[in-house]
């Protein structure tokens, strides 16, 4: 099974929701009359070099709604996210593409979820993750609840996952979602460029160690605090990067092969050797 998967690295507008809106919409339009030149029978695209059909998939980066403007979610996040899941339904049912919907500030009675969803080509919502790692030193804690749930999900029966820009420091959480089955992870992220290599270095170790792979959508542009690093990536199971993105704003594509994950795993049997017992001892 193969998918065209497209990180749409997208400026974002500080505090500016409909701005963004229609940012992410033009965006995605264009990339997907760029992938309907390639299609075939049905709405999927083609592999140039093999012929075979292959599902095209979106994703966004972090808080692409809103920006860093933390102070001020309380009104301008999404009350329930019903506005961003109708806007991305639309899209997929659209586009007939998978929308990984990056992340977006969800406001509800118990406070701001920095919240993940996972829509499919009919515009269904199949779930959504809600940021469990809250980053300290963007003050995230003052302004947004923590998730406490993994962010699994299936797609085309590929057991997929989805987690949030600082969530890639902690590999025993990335693990958790490995080992209930995840071959796929979809990383969104507003990375600051002062630490583009700890991104570039962590997202290839999360890849290698869990033998699947990673599809990382980090925002361009500045804010009031902060310059972003771009290089959205796109890695396989062997840790090699098979597309990265530069710094400005752009669309990165790349079709996965969902049997290299497979080859990974039976040629180097990770799992099957795994100590468990060992690692909570002093």
């Amino acid at each position: 099974m193969k998918w065209k998967v497209s990180c749409i690295q997208m400026t974002i507008a500080f505090g500016q929701p409909e701005a963004n809106y229609a940012k992410a919409e033009e965006m995605i339009r264009l990339a997907a009359a760029a992938n309907a030149c390639e299609r075939g029978n049905g709405n999927s695209s083609l592999d140039r070099e093999t012929g075979e059909s292959c599902a095209s998939l979106f994703l966004l980066p972090e808080l692409w709604t809103t920006g860093y403007d933390l102070p001020r979610l309380s009104v301008i996040a999404d009350p329930e996210g019903d506005q961003t899941i109708a806007f991305l339904s639309s899209l997929a049912r659209t586009y007939q593409t998978t929308v990984i919907g990056g992340s977006y500030a969800r406001l509800t009675a118990n406070g701001i979820y920095n919240s993940m969803p996972f829509i499919d080509r009919d515009g269904r919502l199949l779930g959504h993750y809600d940021k469990l790692h809250l980053f300290g030193l963007m003050n995230e804690p003052s302004y947004l609840k923590p998730g406490s749930h993994k962010g699994l999900f299936q797609l085309d029966g590929i057991v997929s996952a989805g987690v949030i820009c600082y969530d890639i420091r902690f590999p025993e959480w990335i693990r958790a979602h490995v080992l209930a089955g995840a071959e796929v992870l979809f990383v969104a992220a507003e990375w600051p460029d002062v630490r583009l290599e700890h991104w570039r270095a962590l997202l290839i170790a999360r890849a290698i160690e869990n033998q699947c792979y990673v599809i990382a959508c980090n925002r361009a542009g500045i804010d009031p605090d902060n310059r972003f690093a771009g290089h959205s990536l796109i890695i396989d199971p062997w840790g090699e990067v098979i597309a990265e993105a530069g710094l400005d704003e752009e669309v990165l594509t790349a079709i996965i092969d969902l049997n290299r994950v497979k080859e990974a795993r039976s040629r180097i049997p990770v799992f099957k050797d795994r100590r468990p017992d060992c690692y909570t001892k002093s």
